[in-house]
């Protein structure tokens, strides 16, 4: 994934300032083919930064707070690679604990989870079936969108190919804030 920021020079020009790979990419040893990159993430009294200077490197939860944001964008495997006899559970668990910090620490073991977010999902590649409280599933396409309001719920690719979202995390204001 290649992120652009913009920003502005010294006379006030509108400039971008880096272009690259978000700095917390990360390809996940214990579960192959998932990969995390928290792309942009913004605090309750954030302003734009004029230099587009990067504050993914200083979030200490993948979790906003009310009033702050993050965007991360996932790969999911199909679900048929946690079923193979290499996938190693706890390992995986420790290096989500590692990576995502304040996310990983709302996941079940079924991969169920609850965050104080208003959350935007963009299936931007693949397909995807979100599952709720009910067990009941719904069929998710590239260019579907699902508006999560801090609902439990549960991420399942159960094609034969990885699957590629987009999600933009509000903090709000449920009763569960972090």
């Amino acid at each position: 994934m290649r992120r652009v920021v913009t920003g502005h020079d010294s006379t006030g020009r509108a400039v971008v300032v880096e272009d690259g790979t978000p700095p917390r990419t990360h390809d996940f040893a214990s579960f192959p083919g998932f990969r995390s990159s928290l792309v942009w993430a913004t605090e309750p009294d954030a302003r734009a930064a004029r230099d587009g200077e990067d504050p993914t490197g200083k979030v200490e939860s993948y979790l906003p707070r009310p009033g702050g944001s993050r965007l991360i964008v996932l790969t999911l495997p199909p679900d048929a690679t946690m079923g193979s006899p290499e996938f190693d559970g706890a390992a995986y668990g420790a290096e989500q604990l590692a990576q995502s910090p304040g996310l990983a620490e709302t996941f079940e073991a079924t991969g169920m989870h609850t965050t104080p977010t208003v959350d935007y999902t963009i299936v931007l590649d693949g397909e995807v079936w979100l599952e709720l409280d009910d067990g009941e599933l719904t069929h998710l396409r590239a260019g579907d969108v699902v508006v999560q309001n801090a609902t439990r719920h549960g991420w399942r690719n159960r094609s034969d190919r990885p699957v590629t979202l987009a999600a933009v995390l509000l903090g709000a204001h449920t009763g569960q804030e972090v």
